[in-house]
């Protein structure tokens, strides 16, 4: 059974494309999280320890190595931007 070859090049053409679709995106998403890769099912003290990262290092992904915190970390808390209307 002969093997149609002209179909080969558009089946090519788009296996390329889906993989270079999925590595762009891929790697789009690393670079969003500091080179470190997505976080998946993530619950409640997760999205609590992320805003705290937030508020010490600028990053939801960025993480300190000092034992304390600085010092305008006692007023940069989520309670007094939270708004009870």
């Amino acid at each position: 059974m002969p093997v149609p070859w002209e179909a080969l090049i558009p089946f090519g053409l788009l296996t390329v494309m889906f993989g270079a679709a999925g590595t762009l995106l891929n790697t789009s998403k690393r670079l969003q999280n500091q080179g470190k890769p997505v976080r998946h099912n993530v619950d409640a003290w997760d999205e609590m320890m992320m805003d705290r990262d937030k508020r010490l290092t600028g990053h939801k992904r960025g993480q300190l190595a000092e034992p304390h915190a600085p010092a305008e970390f006692e007023t940069n808390s989520v309670w007094y931007t939270e708004r009870t209307s």
